[in-house]
């Protein structure tokens, strides 16, 4: 999938990179599954099993080597950016595992995947995560990884500050510029313009900062809150 931006496009993880995706998990919904097909099995699994999850990982990123490759001779530099996993790691308070088991199990072969990328084009890697990720940001940044995404600002320790002054100068935030939880839907137009200024002086300094919501906007948003949002970004840009 690719969605075209200013001219070059956004690419989809390729196959293999959706490292312990839980969306991706095949018949997760099975009454009786055999196999990892269950989503607590899958955690349970990475405790029980990290051997096993190892040699998943290893043939995963085999398979997204050779499907980049394939992706860089069709594209080209025609591509900016490339969205490489949706894997979370974080709750609304806490972490799915802990960092490190991140070490051992993850981040090997993001930096894998992400090292033939900056190697082999001039695109950048994109990483999806929510909830209470400080724990990992570092973590991110030494897999290699250029964006982070959504970075949601009311989970625990994602101050949006501390996040920009601690970790600004070595990733990009693509997100964080309204909560989608409370603010959005459930405030007032006004209330949305404050904080999507706020957030915009915090994390836009010098440079380093793609707006977008936290997540994603949900149908019992109003309108005129949708309104206030877009127009508080345009008073921010000076447009």
């Amino acid at each position: 999938m690719i969605a075209r931006a200013t001219g070059k496009a956004v690419v989809a993880s390729p196959g293999g990179t959706a490292l312990g995706d839980i969306a991706h998990i095949p018949g997760a919904r099975l009454k009786n599954p055999k196999g990892i097909r269950d989503i607590a099995e899958w955690y349970m699994s990475i405790i029980m099993r990290p051997d096993y999850i190892r040699t998943i990982f290893d043939r995963q990123s085999e398979i997204a080597v050779e499907n980049l490759n394939r992706l860089s001779r069709v594209t080209g530099d025609r591509v900016d950016v490339i969205y490489i996993c949706g894997t979370d790691f974080g709750t609304q308070d806490s972490t799915f595992c802990a960092p490190e088991q991140f070490d051992d199990l993850w981040l090997p072969y993001y930096k894998r995947n992400n090292d033939w990328i900056h190697s082999n084009t001039g695109w950048k890697t994109f990483k999806h995560s929510c909830g209470a990720v400080e724990p990992f940001m570092s973590r991110f940044i030494s897999a290699g990884f250029d964006i982070i995404n959504p970075v949601q600002v009311n989970a625990r320790e994602m101050d949006p500050a501390r996040l920009k002054k601690k970790y600004g100068r070595d990733i990009v935030f693509w997100g964080g510029g309204i909560d989608t939880q409370k603010t959005l839907p459930y405030s007032t137009p006004e209330e949305v313009r404050e904080e999507v200024l706020r957030l915009c002086d915090i994390f836009a300094r010098d440079g380093g900062f793609v707006f977008n919501t936290v997540h994603n906007i949900q149908a019992s948003v109003p309108v005129e809150h949708i309104v206030a949002m877009i127009e508080a970004v345009r008073e921010f840009n000076g447009s």
